[in-house]
């Protein structure tokens, strides 16, 4: 098991394995094969692979046309541009027509780092997760980015999978029972609950730890499929420690946080603190250090739990 690892990465070689078992698999790409970690696919299984340009809504509507002959097709761009400019392109004849369509979409959120502000998505699964019958996958490391890759490609219909840039730690075993549309604890707590998603994971189990210091037992979740949401795992949760903080590398406008909340008022209303790109841009910069400016960093978490 490497130290660490980008969920790209583990996407790359998860589909690599995926061509043998399906060989109804295409892969797709719009010129961006080396960033989202597809070349290897197209060397492996150049037959089955397409690269489509720097043309994202002929990918995605080219994408739904194979998929309704029959094949499973798995498509790649940036975050940005496959939420933002091939919006309409995947709601329209993804969605609306429920193509077997799998949109893995790598380098999102703040951690695009340099590429700045054009690059770095804060809506993506605000605006997919809003698409009816699409389901909206979030992993948190190169484990669960190929666990969860698997199942998405084994399920019939439409996905909305969010890879990211850089490498992360891996902290789940190979041997982790990790489920599409249902979360994952990863550390007990009566006190408090930690709900994160994607690469805040691991920034909420440093919270938990430090929070520990100061005798505050904190519970950490991982949810990593946002759609269909795991209310189960969230209402026992609010139950149980009656306070929420939620931690996610994405707007807290329609996100994680948004679809946490909808779920406890719905249920059983509990105090809930909000961590994430608040409502603005990003800029050029290290990842860890537009971490740090835009509050997505676990001593963030730990001061949010603690205002709680």
């Amino acid at each position: 098991m490497a130290d660490k690892m980008a969920t790209r990465q583990a996407y790359g070689n998860k589909l690599v394995e995926l061509g043998e078992t399906y060989d109804n698999l295409v892969v797709m790409d719009a010129d961006l094969s080396k960033s989202t970690m597809t070349a290897e696919f197209g060397k492996t299984y150049p037959e089955r692979f397409f690269n489509m340009g720097i043309a994202e809504q002929n990918l995605y509507g080219t994408a739904a046309g194979l998929a309704l002959s029959g094949k499973i097709v798995c498509a790649s761009t940036f975050a940005m541009f496959a939420s933002g400019r091939a919006f309409e392109i995947i709601r329209n004849s993804i969605g609306y027509t429920k193509a077997n369509v799998k949109i893995c979409a790598t380098h999102a959120g703040i951690t695009v780092g340099e590429d700045g502000a054009s690059h770095q998505t804060f809506e993506d699964i605000a605006l997919m997760r809003t698409i009816p019958g699409m389901t909206v996958i979030n992993p948190s490391d190169g484990v669960s980015a190929g666990k969860l890759l698997e199942q998405a490609v084994a399920m019939q219909g439409p996905c909305y999978v969010r890879l990211g840039r850089a490498a992360v730690p891996v902290f789940y075993d190979e041997s982790a029972d990790i489920t599409l549309g249902k979360g994952s604890q990863v550390r007990p707590g009566k006190d408090i609950s930690i709900i994160a998603t994607g690469i805040m994971v691991n920034e909420a189990v440093m919270a938990a730890e430090e929070l520990a210091k100061d005798g505050i037992d904190a519970r950490v979740i991982d949810i990593h499929t946002i759609k269909p949401i795991d209310e189960e795992i969230i209402i026992k949760a609010a139950r149980e420690t009656g306070k929420i903080v939620t931690a996610e590398e994405h707007s807290v406008i329609g996100g994680l946080g948004s679809a946490v909340a909808e779920v406890i008022v719905k249920n059983t209303p509990v105090k809930m603190a909000f961590v994430g790109q608040k409502d603005t841009y990003g800029e050029s910069g290290k990842p860890e250090e537009l971490k740090t400016k835009y509050g997505m960093t676990a001593a963030d978490i730990v001061l949010a739990a603690k205002s709680l």
